[in-house]
């Protein structure tokens, strides 16, 4: 029964052949495989508005009740990224000098990271995305870490698709970044993602993907 209190609109849906979808499904899924984290940028300028582009694509992800809460915060000041370079480096300090476990040390060692982050510097651009607890308001929010992750999931295949590199950077802990960008206390520092083009000769380390059998489980086994 239709509650007449949730109005509703027809929805907007492209029905595919099985043959396009499995096209289309299989060419992302090849240019998904090709996404690296990167932690050399080059300073060449990118187009923002093909960022604030995609920061628009993050923000249509679903979200509890609708609260879309989720702040993007992208920093293009040079003296701006120099602070949240510094602050990080702080709290990077701390980490790899004696606040992480030994076990964590050695499952970082494949990637040759330290307290050093110059990515913080020299990339062109960082998306600073904050976790809104609640509404300025005051009003509830529902689910805020899962909508957020799904958004920023989003956000990094947005701009991946459109030619530009990334890095997932969570420093812990995070508060200078409310600091530094002026947020107010109902948000909390999420996660910082600097973007840009790669540096000329950037490496990455060698890895692979778990294989489809330890990532997909099917009910009922025996389908084909």
């Amino acid at each position: 029964m239709h509650d007449d209190n949730a109005p509703m609109i027809p929805l907007a849906f492209q029905r595919f052949d099985e043959a396009t979808m499995r096209e289309r499904s299989a060419a992302l899924l090849d240019h998904l495989a090709t996404r690296r984290s990167v932690r050399a940028f080059s300073d060449e300028p990118v187009p923002l508005d093909v960022v604030e582009r995609c920061i628009l694509t993050a923000a249509q992800a679903p979200s509890g009740a609708n609260k879309q809460p989720w702040t993007f915060v992208l920093v293009t000041d040079p003296d701006v990224r120099r602070q949240i370079r510094v602050a990080a480096e702080k709290e990077e300090t701390a980490f790899y000098g004696g606040r992480a476990p030994q076990r964590w040390l050695d499952d970082l060692q494949p990637f040759g990271t330290d307290e050093r982050k110059p990515f913080l510097e020299h990339a062109p651009a960082l998306i600073a995305i904050f976790a809104q607890q609640r509404g300025a308001d005051g009003d509830k929010h529902y689910y805020v870490s899962e909508s957020v992750g799904i958004a920023t999931g989003f956000l990094i295949a947005a701009l991946h698709h459109a030619g530009l590199a990334t890095l997932t950077h969570t420093p812990s802990p995070m508060r200078f970044l409310g600091e530094i960008l002026g947020r107010p206390d109902t948000e909390r520092a999420y996660l910082l993602l600097p973007v840009g083009y790669p540096a000329p000769g950037c490496e990455v380390p060698d890895i692979e993907r778990k294989a489809a059998h330890e990532v997909l489980v099917r009910v009922p086994a025996d389908r084909d």
